[in-house]
């Protein structure tokens, strides 16, 4: 295969590697995986993956490195998080360029995702005092009762390959200003933007060998075991609901903590009163940044029968009009699916959806790698096409005979990841919102919203548990309790 151009001063024979006990190291399965440019299919690096016994080793590794982490100072672990920081804003250029090449990445979408990885970083330097703080509770005049936050331990991270950058750095961030260490895969599509890199920038920090390590591995090696290691206290797994409650059912077996940010199926609702310009615009933004491929995209909009017309023809002209093709020219908006197996899914998802009666109001194409956006329009909630991620450029535009109906329609999903109205009445906006059965809504806006100090995440089957600061504190620590008998007891027998 054609080598992608290599001109980039971050990628080397080193960060190819796994990164284990602050060594890069050379995976022992005979199995090696090219990493791939979405784009042009051309090989960006090359990585061995590593095998079951190198993985059981990093978790006996990050288990011992974990117990003198914990004892760090917060001073010593503000440091280290900010130096993290300042790696990745004074590499900004080729750090994005990376995650282009992996991810297919338009240049808007990668510089998100570095500013968001880069906020996860600051943010976790406010709250690393947490750890080892004491809690005096009332007692009695015999008694003392502390309260005490402690590390966790080794926290188990798995992230995946639409925003791998920023959703592994906002397990890995909070987890090392928390006292834990971390064994992190990144899905292997994306090693170096989803791993390698933030190694880089850790190792440039001075993080003590051990608290955090790279393992450049797939399922077809591993199986489970970054599931069932008996090291790790909490997996912190960000990807499909299917692969979710896998991981869930296993972490209950073995009485594991987890953090899930699951599949969605966003809706976008448009009310009677709405500003349909703003609406149409925040649909276009909310259905088509880095093609679809991100869990809160808008799946559905589901819009009042009084301005569907209206909406829906604004919408179509704005769609058939995004620019598309090489996500390293900066015009570029709709760049390529990740790999043939999504390129050929969102192809199954338009024929089915044609064969089941949705009216297929702007058909787009398939050129090369890229899918132009199709938007269908007069679709059924209950149908496939609806109910389904689709995780591609597919638009779906479904017509409500009221607002009501229209948050009925919103809640009638397994899925409750985000969710966003357009109204002119701000406060029946939030009224409608606390109704509707999401870990996030948002009013006036779409469904694509991250920030390191908000509660993220999602309900039913879009995941457990929460993100951000302080939220997250209580995810990756443990509280004990400590009386303290100040004086005799009498006991009763």
């Amino acid at each position: 295969m054609q080598q992608s151009i290599r001109t980039n001063n971050l990628i080397s024979e080193d960060t190819s590697k796994s990164f284990i006990n602050g060594v890069w190291t050379e995976g022992k399965s005979s199995r090696i995986y090219d990493i791939l440019n979405p784009y042009d299919r051309s090989v960006v690096t090359t990585v061995k993956l590593a095998t079951k016994d190198q993985l059981a080793e990093t978790f006996e590794i990050a288990s011992k490195a974990q117990k003198e982490w914990a004892l760090s100072t917060v001073e010593e672990r503000r440091e280290v998080l900010s130096k993290a920081a300042d790696y990745l804003k004074n590499n900004r250029k080729e750090i994005t360029e990376i995650i282009q090449q992996e991810t297919g990445s338009t240049v808007l979408k990668s510089n998100i995702e570095l500013h968001l990885a880069t906020e996860f970083l600051e943010e976790s330097i406010k709250f690393a005092d947490e750890i080892n703080k004491v809690r005096e509770v009332a007692g009695s005049d015999e008694k003392l009762n502390h309260i005490h936050r402690l590390p966790l331990g080794v926290i188990a991270s798995i992230s995946p390959f639409n925003f791998p950058l920023n959703l592994s750095m906002r397990t890995i961030a909070p987890a090392i200003a928390l006292g834990n260490s971390v064994v992190h895969k990144p899905d292997i599509q994306v090693a170096l933007s989803g791993g390698s890199i933030i190694a880089k920038a850790f190792e440039h920090a001075g993080l003590p060998d051990g608290v955090l390590n790279i393992v450049l591995t797939d399922i077809n090696e591993i199986g489970d075991n970054m599931l069932t290691d008996p090291h790790s206290k909490l997996i912190s797994f960000t990807g499909s609901s299917a692969v979710g409650r896998h991981i869930g059912a296993i972490a209950g077996r073995n009485l594991k903590r987890v953090a899930l940010e699951l599949g969605g199926n966003s809706p976008l609702i448009v009310l009677s009163d709405a500003n349909v310009d703003q609406a149409v615009n925040a649909a276009i933004f909310g259905k088509f940044i880095h093609q679809g491929q991100i869990c809160m995209i808008v799946n559905r909009i589901i819009v009042h029968k009084d301005i569907y017309d209206d909406f829906t023809e604004k919408f179509i002209d704005r769609a058939k009009s995004l620019p598309y093709g090489d996500p390293t020219d900066p015009n570029t908006v709709i760049g390529p699916l990740i790999n043939e197996r999504q390129l050929e899914k969102a192809i199954q998802y338009i024929e089915t959806a044609k064969q089941d009666g949705a009216t297929l109001a702007l058909e787009g194409k398939r050129i090369g790698n890229v899918i132009t956006p199709f938007v269908f329009t007069n679709v059924d909630n209950a149908s496939n096409l609806a109910q389904t991620e689709l995780f591609a450029p597919i638009a779906t535009i479904i017509k409500a005979d009221s607002d009501e109906e229209a948050f009925e329609m919103a809640n009638d999903t397994e899925y409750g990841l985000s969710s966003a109205i357009f109204t002119s009445d701000l406060n029946r906006g939030e009224e409608i919102a606390l109704k509707i059965d999401s870990g996030m809504t948002h009013v006036n806006d779409q469904t694509v919203n991250d920030a390191p100090h908000i509660p993220f995440g999602g309900n039913k089957a879009s995941g457990l548990g929460r993100f951000g600061n302080p939220w997250v504190v209580e995810e990756f620590t443990v509280t004990k309790w400590v009386s303290i008998q100040t004086k005799e007891r009498h006991y009763p027998f």
